[in-house]
């Protein structure tokens, strides 16, 4: 048997698989916040629900802005694009508008999402408190496949508690302001801080977010040892 016959009769081994790098930060950004159009699909229930309400009546306000939120759930299932977002934006103004058209009032046409801010700001808070914090679980499902490593490494975990704590001040900290216009019966300011207070929020925490996690978990790389 050759050296040449003996090499090809060796089993090859398939190289090591490395770790498929994270997305980067614009990506993740991108597919949680569902792209542009994702923001702008999900604004625009609210939108015409504000100003339907302004020129006309609340039930009119309420027949539009589910209308154009089934609109747009049908359209991105006919192009075969995902509707995530359009399901929970319906799902949103589905609850918000079967409650206002069964009270009359419109001011309750937000009050779902005002509970679903104050329940949310209350539990990243809380499972900061028990060293469980929300943030690092999310990130898990959302950007690690499911892998929690972060739990072993005390660093991350102060890291994502820290962040935790973040988002629960400032979520609760605008849905604060919305339910003092709720409660002052600022019907048209209630709309208004409903967009203005949703996605710029949501997307800056989401920025600080990955940028952190990201620096923490930038490791150096080893020095190779002399002679190696």
């Amino acid at each position: 048997m050759t050296t040449g016959q003996h090499r090809a009769a060796q089993p090859e081994t398939d190289p090591p698989q490395e770790d498929e790098p994270l997305p980067t930060i614009a990506e993740q950004m991108a597919d949680q916040l569902g792209g542009w159009r994702g923001l702008v699909e999900s604004s625009i229930p609210v939108v015409v629900f504000v100003f339907a309400n302004i020129i006309g009546d609340l039930r009119p306000a309420v027949i539009a802005s589910v209308g154009i939120a089934l609109l747009i759930a049908v359209l991105r299932l006919a192009q075969r694009r995902p509707i995530r977002h359009a399901v929970n934006g319906l799902f949103g103004v589905g609850i918000g508008a079967a409650i206002a058209w069964r009270t009359g009032d419109e001011r309750d046409f937000y009050l779902p999402g005002i509970l679903y801010g104050i329940g949310y700001g209350i539990a990243l808070l809380i499972s900061a408190a028990v060293r469980q914090p929300l943030v690092g679980w999310i990130w898990s499902v959302l950007v690690a496949k499911g892998r929690s490593e972060w739990r072993a490494d005390p660093k991350l975990v102060r890291t994502f508690t820290r962040l935790t704590v973040l988002w629960g001040v400032v979520w609760l900290a605008k849905v604060g302001v919305q339910a003092g216009l709720y409660l002052a019966h600022q019907d048209t300011a209630l709309g208004v801080a409903r967009l203005a207070l949703g996605y710029p929020p949501y997307a800056l925490l989401l920025l600080i977010t990955v940028w952190t996690v990201r620096r923490v978990t930038r490791e150096p790389q080893p020095t190779p040892l002399p002679g190696a």
